[in-house]
């Protein structure tokens, strides 16, 4: 029992915390971008050749397609029993597969994250400076805070809300332009021509190789405004003759405040299965580290820290599983009456519960609200096998036996007893312990821990517990209890009595007894139908295109915003599609 006792004291403090067990869906969000291009285009020549890819991958069970304005998202939702880094491995291999389909202008190939876009960010960290322009405190952000928490354990994406890229705009006046026969394209090829950082080339000579290292690409406004894009009666027609090039943010539609500070915010998504409270931990280990990284005056304040609900509910059912053992222990004693009694069964209980933790821990199991649930429940469980024992052992005691042999042929009575009412009781559980999906994974550690912790008890009821009967019991002292013990012992004899009146009155007519029960069980069966059912639906959220959505969202004045266009795409076990257009 003592080793039993240390390997749960030591186990216990080594135990992951979590909300909730992990039983995440292995899900993989897949983007791409086309600048400019409409919902339609992107459902056509990107969201369709990737969805008839990643159809074919064996273990999806669901798709789920968005495509506005300029990009897309496919969300795609593996079986629960599928590993999430092979699924990746298959993702990456669709996406090779369909590229030679895909839009020729797509600037850069789909990216893959192993993230849930219905999941809400786990942490969000404000980036403001005052000594600092926002464009300069946006690539502090993206280059070093961004990459460096991506690179953490359990950090699946570091989305920047309120992102402001360093870009530079070329304001052309139309009536200038149209005056000289010239249309907006040919200024646009113009500037791409002109800011291109390619290959040179090299000088070979007779004894030595020269390799030309320039670079074309144009950083600030006053190249962009000697451009020169075209001549007019043999002189150069310049950006600056037609408008004027300006620094400005990549996208001026978007920005982002934190406590009335102008600056950006990073939202950080964890990886399906990943531990929420441990990777907010690593977060914020690496806080200090990223912020002597960054020049002085870029500050990082703690937005949204999701681990504080967490705690605050986990502590709770703590406090909760700690009242529970205090009352089960005062009602023991008030029916029981003795001190020495009272110690033996109330040991049952932390050594269940401290044994269930070092079962757990070797499970891989977390301390969750389930878990805890579970334990707080099996508190009124423990307890029984204990009572049981300590009463049959007692009642020899009270026959003039020894403690010594009362122990030894109290437990050889009931031992076959308290195996059976164990048993009975874990074979409530069985049904969740086999029970699939979603749910059952959610309550098959909380059906594991409040089976593993009647066990136990089962185990100290038949070992520790006649063992300290032997050595504590001395026999009964009638002289001695507490006015509440005696007001209990009163209290339970009046029970005592009505129970004794009732049990003669069914004895006393027991065909009428008989005819309630067969009346109760037809009145079930017939009650049983007209009784309200339900199904439980699943509520996708489409988190993916939420941020896109709101950068591309056109201010009063600037047109109309283009709806997106959303297909959902479900896998049926033969493996067949319905899209369904919404």
């Amino acid at each position: 029992m003592v080793a039993i006792l240390l390997a749960g004291l030591i186990s216990y403090p080594a135990l992951p915390t979590a909300p909730l067990p992990q039983v995440d869906y292995p899900t993989i969000l897949v983007s791409a971008n086309l600048p400019g291009a409409s919902p339609e285009t992107m459902a056509s020549s990107v969201s369709t050749p990737l969805e008839r890819q990643f159809a074919q991958i064996s273990g999806v069970t669901q798709m789920t397609s968005t495509s506005a304005l300029g990009v897309a998202n496919i969300t795609v939702q593996f079986d629960l029993n599928r590993n999430i880094d092979g699924a990746a491995q298959d993702i990456q291999a669709a996406i090779n597969a369909a590229a030679g389909q895909l839009s020729k202008n797509l600037p850069n190939p789909p990216i893959f994250r192993k993230v849930n876009p219905a999941d809400g960010p786990i942490f969000i960290i404000a980036v403001n400076s005052d000594n600092h322009s926002v464009i300069e405190t946006d690539d502090y952000a993206d280059s070093i805070l961004a990459q460096q928490i991506s690179q953490l354990s359990g950090v699946a994406q570091v989305f920047i809300l309120g992102e402001q890229k360093p870009a530079v705009r070329v304001q052309i006046d139309p009536v200038k332009l149209a005056s000289l026969g010239i249309g907006l394209e040919e200024v646009r090829l113009a500037l791409a021509s002109a800011t291109v950082d390619g290959p040179k080339g090299a000088l070979d000579g007779a004894a030595q190789s020269f390799a030309i290292y320039n670079n074309d690409q144009l950083l600030k406004t006053e190249d962009y405004n000697d451009i020169i894009f075209g001549y007019r009666n043999g002189s150069p027609i310049r950006i600056r003759d037609v408008g004027i090039a300006v620094d400005g943010p990549e996208n001026a539609r978007i920005a982002g405040w934190a406590n009335g500070r102008r600056g950006m915010q990073l939202a950080i998504f964890r990886q399906p299965g990943a531990n929420v409270i441990e990777t907010v931990e690593r977060i914020k280990a690496a806080l200090p580290r990223l912020q002597a990284a960054i020049p002085p005056g870029i500050d990082i304040t703690v937005m949204t820290d999701r681990t504080q609900t967490i705690r605050a509910s986990i502590e709770d059912v703590q406090l909760t599983m700690a009242i529970t053992v205090a009352l089960v222990v005062i009602v023991i004693f008030l029916f029981l009456g003795d001190i020495r009694a009272t110690t033996i069964v109330s040991a049952t209980v932390p050594m269940s519960l401290v044994g269930a933790c070092a079962a757990m821990y070797l499970l891989g199991y977390s301390l969750d609200n389930l878990s805890l649930m579970g334990l707080t429940i099996a508190v009124g469980f423990v307890v029984d096998d204990a009572i049981v024992m300590l009463e049959n052992v007692y009642r020899y005691i009270e026959d003039g036996m020894s403690p010594t042999q009362a122990a030894i042929k109290g437990a050889g009575e009931i031992g076959f007893t308290i195996i059976s009412i164990s048993f009975s009781l874990v074979a409530v559980f069985i049904p969740l312990l086999f029970m699939s999906g979603l749910v059952g994974r959610l309550f098959r550690e909380f059906a594991v821990t409040v089976t593993i912790t009647i066990m136990i008890s089962a185990l100290v009821s038949l070992t520790l517990t006649p063992m300290m009967c032997s050595r504590m019991l001395r026999g009964r002292n009638e002289g001695v209890g507490a006015t509440g013990v005696n007001l209990a012992e009163r209290c339970f004899r009046s029970v005592l009595h009505v129970y004794d009146l009732s049990l003669q009155w069914v004895l006393r007519y027991r065909r009428t007894t008989l005819a309630t029960l067969i009346l109760t069980i037809v009145a079930t069966k017939g009650l049983f139908p007209a009784t309200g059912h339900g199904i439980h639906l699943r509520a996708v959220r489409r988190g993916a295109g939420r941020f896109h959505q709101r950068n591309d969202r056109s201010a009063a004045g600037f047109g109309r915003k283009s709806l997106p266009r959303t297909r959902t795409l479900r896998l049926s076990p033969s493996r067949s599609v319905r899209p369904a257009m919404r």
